[in-house]
């Protein structure tokens, strides 16, 4: 089953009177969560308004190809039997529609669903089964209280009331807790919402791939959650409810939830079931403002390449990298100075605009410029006092006169020109500046450098140093960010030692985690650091399942390929979820791409250049990706060749090179074992998939270091 990118829940009302203007409770309330990011919970005064706002979000998460589980806190179905009864067949949605034809619900909530009801109770032998009512002496088809009413044609909870140990029945109108006004009032209108385009409804029919997916809940699943956030009294308990429920159906795995929407027993079919019925502990868990965020997982085609290629274009397997790749990490709030190097989770726009208000770019004195007599130099009396930035000046200027300014200071009414002190002789009442200043010179107009409201920053965006000053200078405060991707990094190998270790003549050092680490540290990644494993299989796996569990993704170098002692490879394949891409690369050898509970597995070569190499151009926007970011791809610069090289059809080529006296020099040799060329260059030089030949002087693309973001 495909995950949801958007969750939404409903608290319905059965309610014969719109509510409040101010919001209360017993209303309407929506909670949504899209993308990990919650949004502030609707309000709805009438059900008419609030399915027409339902509506509006449907189509909007269809139309941005945003999967979406709607909740709704109302029964679904009846006990096995009663749509039978009714309409003649077992399907619950038939009920639906017979309900739809009936209930009236006019736009100030006057309904007849006690009318309705009365005429479902005739199909039935004695009292009921619908029971309780506003008015003891209305509706005689209704049993004001439920004693004397037999449940022997239908039971009077479903399966599913049973399993949540719901409090009260959908037979039960009137009088806390009840849901069957809910129901009656309710069904109508999902009968509507299923009939547009994409919407189904669980777990009745064809719901697994559908856009948009109706669902029953109930909130009582996560009272124990409600009651901790209403501590302090504040918040609505309906608005509480929507918000939290929304929120820790969103937090579940996708495995979790799979399990919790499928494998329901037969009763379900009919009557409906109660998403995530028995897990109240689990929802109430993920309701917590401090619960810890599980990633959704990659599917496990996710490394998926065409079927048939034996060596594959570096284009075409990045472009089916990132084809196959979501974010995996939650979002969360942080304070502006704290969120440097972090990815944002939403849009931001200007709070207000920058400059809030026309201001002087100098030092100097305002006047108006229309004041100005036509002579080739102009002299004007001083009015007392001055504007300075923070200081603004409270009168108007008159015409003709001018007014002491600084920079940074608020234009005053009566001024619309600054000349610059520079060019002005002064006394203690008067200036003068020859003709030659323009109108409107040295004054900046408010907004013309961000108009409040404009879009400044955007969803996916790295925050720089210079974007934390431009959304302060605009009024932001607090921004919503990605949490920080986590990574695992191991390295294999019985022949690793750690730097400093002592080694005999067959052990080298451990060199792809020390520059590994850096790598994902430039990058904003937190690493988790497995350490070095040796080549045992059981090893292996005990360390991958660390990784799985502290970390988003896994980064292993050495033992990808298919040797004896690869043990990354052949652990990986056991799993079931494995790809070995043959890359037209060099330097590197086949990666590995897999996945591991879950998170992907990148093998790396054993070899340092390698690992570098496949690093910056496969792990480095994969990553990148995971952690929510915008894909990208580095920027290269064509530069003068200051080598000659010859170069074969059919792989790319990433040389080791630097800029010297603006040419591209390449380090001496190709040999992917000389670690001290790394350390040499300051980039890559590189060369196209056909044959080259390149001669000094010659046009090369070079890639710098920065243009990975190191």
């Amino acid at each position: 089953m495909r995950g949801f990118d958007s969750v939404l829940v409903t608290d319905w009302s059965a309610a014969s009177a719109p509510a409040p203007k101010r919001p209360s409770k017993d209303a309407i309330w929506i909670g949504l969560s899209r993308d990990g990011v919650e949004h502030e919970p609707l309000y709805c005064r009438t059900r008419h308004e609030a399915e027409a706002r339902l509506a509006t979000l449907i189509d909007e998460e269809r139309a941005a190809g945003r999967r979406l589980l709607a909740a709704f806190d109302f029964p679904f179905g009846y006990p096995a039997g009663f749509a039978r009864r009714v309409t003649g067949s077992d399907d619950p949605l038939a009920l639906w529609d017979w309900l739809e034809t009936r209930i009236e619900d006019d736009e100030s909530g006057r309904n007849n669903r006690f009318e309705v009801a009365e005429t479902l109770n005739a199909l039935f032998d004695g009292p009921g089964p619908f029971w309780g009512k506003t008015h003891r002496d209305r509706w005689p088809g209704i049993p004001y209280a439920k004693r004397g009413v037999s449940f022997d044609a239908v039971a009077e909870k479903r399966a599913c009331d049973r399993a949540a140990r719901a409090a009260s029945s959908c037979f039960q109108l009137c009088y806390h807790p009840t849901v069957g006004s809910q129901a009656l009032m309710g069904l109508p209108m999902l009968a509507r919402l299923r009939r547009r385009p994409g919407v189904a409804v669980w777990p009745f029919g064809d719901w697994q791939d559908a856009p948009v997916v109706l669902a029953e809940c109930w909130p009582g699943l996560i009272e124990r959650a409600v009651r901790h956030a209403q501590t302090g009294g504040e918040e609505i308990r309906d608005r509480a409810q929507v918000r939290l429920l929304a929120r820790a159906l969103a937090r579940l795995p996708v495995p979790e939830l799979q399990a919790m929407m499928t494998g329901l027993p037969p009763e379900a079919r009919e009557e409906a079931w109660i998403l995530a019925a028995g897990h109240g502990p689990r929802l109430c868990a993920l309701a917590a403002d401090d619960a810890p965020l599980d990633p959704p997982p990659l599917r496990d085609d996710c490394f998926a390449l065409p079927a048939g290629v034996h060596w594959t274009p570096v284009d075409e397997a990045l472009t089916a990298l990132r084809a196959g790749l979501h974010r995996v990490v939650g979002a969360e709030n942080l304070p502006l100075d704290a969120a440097a190097g972090r990815v944002l989770a939403e849009d931001v726009r200007a709070r207000r605009s920058n400059p809030p208000a026309p201001n002087s770019a100098v030092d100097g004195y305002g006047f108006a410029f229309a004041s100005l007599p036509d002579s080739p130099h102009h002299v004007l009396p001083l009015c007392d006092g001055r504007a300075a930035a923070g200081s603004a000046y409270r009168g108007a200027v008159p015409p003709g006169h001018a007014l002491r300014i600084l920079t940074g200071a608020i234009i005053p009414e009566g001024v619309d020109t600054v000349v610059l002190e520079e060019d002005v002789r002064r006394d203690a009442r008067r200036i003068a500046f020859r003709s030659g200043v323009r109108k409107g010179a040295n004054t900046r107009k408010a907004g013309e450098d961000v108009m409040a409201d404009e879009a400044i920053a955007a969803k996916g965006r790295v925050l720089t140093p210079a974007d934390l000053a431009l959304l302060a200078a605009t009024g932001t405060a607090e921004v919503r960010v990605y949490r920080r991707l986590r990574v695992a990094i191991l390295s294999t190998g019985d022949e690793i030692r750690a730097p400093g270790e002592a080694t005999l003549p067959e052990h080298i050092h451990d060199a792809n985690r020390p520059m590994l680490g850096a790598l994902m540290a430039g990058m904003g990644i937190d690493v988790v650091d497995i350490g070095r494993i040796p080549d045992d299989r059981e090893a292996l796996r005990a360390a991958l399942d660390r990784a799985a569990l502290e970390a988003d993704a896994i980064l292993t170098s050495g033992g990808a390929s298919a040797g004896d002692e690869d043990h990354v490879s052949a652990l990986l394949r056991e799993a079931g979820a494995m790809r070995t891409w043959r890359i037209a690369l060099k330097p590197g050898r086949p990666l590995a791409l897999a996945l591991w509970e879950g998170k992907p597995v990148f093998g790396l070569p054993g070899n340092p250049v390698a690992a570098l190499v496949c690093t910056l151009i496969f792990a480095r926007p994969a990553l990148a990706t995971l952690a929510g970011a915008a894909w990208t791809e580095p920027q290269g610069f064509d530069v003068p060749a200051a080598f000659a090289k010859r170069k074969k059809p059919g792989r790319r080529e990433y040389l080791r090179a630097r800029i010297r006296g603006g040419r591209a020099e390449v380090f001496g040799s190709e040999g992917s074992g000389r670690v001290s060329g790394l350390s040499w260059a300051e980039g890559l030089v590189e060369l196209p998939d056909g044959a080259a030949e390149i001669a000094p002087g010659d046009p090369v693309r070079y890639i710098p270091f920065t243009s990975f973001g190191l």
